[in-house]
């Protein structure tokens, strides 16, 4: 095992991820501007498409990490029927959820009822399709609605935060089903849908539209949220969540009502609102 992978299994994730979080919120300008120049220097961010690009305006890092986009700046594709693609960032990996099982990298699966807290909220998803998005530190950190729905409930699945690097994804087994993650489950015209917030080391946080921030508190025990009474519609396109420092979005859909696009592989860099799939006639 090398060093990085060993350093994953060793390093304090929650405690990491807590001073991370109250750095990155420190409205000290000199130190926030600070972090955020590295950030934007190292990952080439690209401030052209930023609703802002004055840093005065981010009262601290998070801020300028969650940052909105100016009006027009993503748009979702002109098909009605398309499905569309919830997050800036590289797809990791997608395709069908084979034998109840996710690909996650080259000798590397997990179970969707691991990934979703249940072996109930997985059965809609047997033969189904899925994608996994990763997001790097230059992309928008908003995550989107594929398609509109209805939210049914949101599952809070306490885990590790292992990093979400290629390098991990790659060795450690089961990455997605150990870490931390927010489960929001939809129903649409076309059946079930799931999207999956995943959190990871030093970049956990994960808010809501609807109820704010999710995490932390980080979980001891699996914690369900049924929200049907509330009736809460999300459109298409519509912001759902996002993450307070950036992570994974998984998406999970049925074997019938979706289909994903044949022109897309893993490594395709990928925006809001371009075709992921279609959605079949009802």
């Amino acid at each position: 095992m090398s060093l990085s992978l060993l350093l994953q299994y060793v390093l304090p994730h929650r405690f990491l991820s807590r001073l991370v979080m109250w750095a990155t919120r420190l409205p000290i300008r000199p130190w926030k501007n600070f972090l955020i120049r590295q950030i934007s220097g190292r990952f080439n961010v690209d401030w052209s498409e930023a609703a802002s690009s004055d840093l005065d305006s981010y009262p601290h890092f998070n801020a300028f990490f969650t940052r909105a986009l100016k009006p027009g700046a993503r748009s979702p594709d002109a098909a009605e029927d398309a499905l569309l693609m919830p997050a800036d960032g590289r797809i990791s990996q997608l395709g069908r959820i084979q034998q109840g099982r996710i690909f996650q990298a080259k000798g590397q699966d997990y179970s969707a009822a691991e990934l979703l807290g249940s072996e109930e909220a997985a059965a809609p998803f047997v033969d189904g399709w899925f994608i996994t998005v990763y997001l790097s530190p230059r992309d928008y950190h908003r995550a989107h609605m594929p398609c509109a729905g209805r939210l049914v409930e949101t599952v809070h699945v306490p885990g590790r935060l292992f990093s979400v690097a290629p390098f991990a994804v790659a060795g450690i087994p089961r990455l997605f089903a150990r870490n931390e993650r927010l489960v929001c489950r939809f129903e649409t015209e076309r059946g079930p849908m799931a999207v999956v917030m995943v959190g990871a080391m030093l970049v956990s946080g994960v808010e809501t539209v609807w109820g704010g921030v999710e995490i932390p508190p980080y979980g001891s025990g699996i914690v369900r949220c049924d929200l049907r009474e509330r009736s809460i519609q999300l459109g298409r396109f519509e912001e759902m969540a996002r993450f307070n420092m950036g992570s994974t979005v998984i998406v999970c859909l049925p074997k019938d009502g979706f289909e994903l696009d044949d022109g897309l592989f893993p490594e395709n860099p990928v925006r809001v609102g371009q075709r992921l799939g279609w959605m079949r006639p009802a």
